[in-house]
């Protein structure tokens, strides 16, 4: 998927973010439904054993949005030889944050004299505004706008613990179900119960435990709901009590095909295991991938086996890794912008075109209850960039159905 032209391209969007600090990139490819890989027992598809997993750190930075992507500038030295990566993403450096872009007079005196009908230069402030707005609504009426001949679903998933993958769920769901005024589930689809109860707002006394074992008996929208929490952002959340049996991967689909007769989007919270039943029966019924990850080696390097598996695969687990839509996550914690190169660099030679950054936010953090209304707008602004990345993903790998 990423050829020499290709990955010189892949994360030249950045240098049109307006007020975020780190480089992303939309411009998901479009790809065609290849065969299906080889099912196992149930009609789930077989993925390859994975390896063991590690632990990781993370850093501090502002946000950012999705551009498209444009040609990035050559690169003045040679990449470091894949030897000398496990260094970089282990070593220490001192975090630096980079420069913001600017933009026409609407306010101060220049503002005054445009009013008066007298022409100024407008300020690179000013500028820089008017098109951080202009880009903010093309990617909400991105979102609004986006419809499909049958229901969606996005996995969300790294096996690497701590990266944001339930914070990425709850507020990736949240922000399209506030965009689009709801018909967004989010479900806990990992084996064993997951933080997703935990971090949606309200304590609901049904949940995905329940849900799996009356799902025979659901037939309307308004019995469904009834093992939902609902979000102020107008998404649903289905938790997990902590008591709740292991899913397996019949219990996700099965679960997913009542969602999908009353919901428009799916998104699923997944475990840590790859080789779960759960996690395997996730894959069968998704459409976009979104694996989140942060500046550190682990977690990316747990992230490109989760692509290696996935393409071994074949099929339309392939198709899911080579569209896959990366969120670099980030907690507060110190980070390496050398570190933060060399993840740009395995993910472009990997073949991802789309990176877009979440900066650290405190309500995050504060490892909570989350509420959508309650994100700093820089914040809330990068989950509006990721969304339209997702539906714009979305929208090329279902239409090809």
């Amino acid at each position: 998927m990423s050829d020499s032209n290709q990955s010189g391209r892949v994360f030249g969007g950045a240098s049109r973010a307006s007020e975020y600090m780190e480089e992303d990139t939309i411009g998901a490819p479009t790809s065609r439904r290849t065969a299906k890989p080889a099912e196992a027992e149930g009609g789930l598809p077989v993925l390859p054993p994975m390896p063991g997993q590690v632990d990781a750190p993370v850093e501090t930075a502002t946000a950012r949005e999705a551009p498209e992507i444009s040609p990035a500038p050559p690169a003045a030295v040679a990449a470091p030889a894949r030897s000398d990566s496990t260094s970089i993403l282990f070593g220490g450096a001192p975090t630096v944050l980079a420069d913001a872009p600017a933009s026409k007079p609407t306010s101060g005196w220049q503002g005054f004299l445009a009013k008066l009908g007298l022409s100024t230069k407008p300020r690179p402030q000013e500028v820089a505004r008017r098109e951080h707005a202009e880009r903010q609504a093309r990617f909400e009426e991105e979102v609004r706008r986006a419809v499909w001949t049958r229901a969606v679903s996005v996995l969300v998933a790294n096996r690497k613990g701590g990266v944001g993958k339930t914070p990425a769920s709850v507020l990736l769901s949240g922000t399209m179900a506030a965009i689009k005024g709801g018909s967004v589930a989010v479900i806990d689809a990992a084996d064993d119960s997951g933080a997703l109860r935990l971090r949606a707002e309200g304590t609901p006394r049904l949940g995905m435990g329940e849900l799996v074992r009356d799902i025979a008996q659901i037939k309307t929208a308004g019995q469904l709901k009834g093992y939902t929490a609902p979000q102020t952002s107008f998404a649903d959340v289905i938790g997990s009590a902590p008591e709740r049996p292991r899913l397996s991967g019949e219990d996700v689909v099965n679960v997913s095909k009542v969602v999908d007769e009353f919901y428009s989007i799916r998104v699923m919270d997944s475990g840590n295991v790859y080789r779960a039943e759960a996690f395997q029966g996730a894959v069968s019924v998704t459409d976009v991938l979104v694996i989140p990850i942060t500046n550190a080696g682990d977690a990316v390097i747990d992230a490109l086996e989760l692509l290696r598996q996935l393409r071994a695969a074949g099929g339309a687990p392939k198709k899911l890794a080579d569209t896959a839509v990366i969120l670099r996550m980030h907690d507060g914690r110190p980070e390496s912008p050398v570190v933060g190169e060399e993840v740009e660099r395995l993910l472009r030679d990997a073949g991802m075109n789309t990176l877009l950054d979440i900066p650290y936010d405190a309500h995050i953090a504060e490892r909570g209850e989350i509420t959508l209304g309650k994100l700093q707008p820089v914040t809330r602004e990068a989950f509006v960039a990721a969304a339209a990345a997702v539906v714009r993903t979305l929208q090329d790998n279902v239409s090809n159905d």
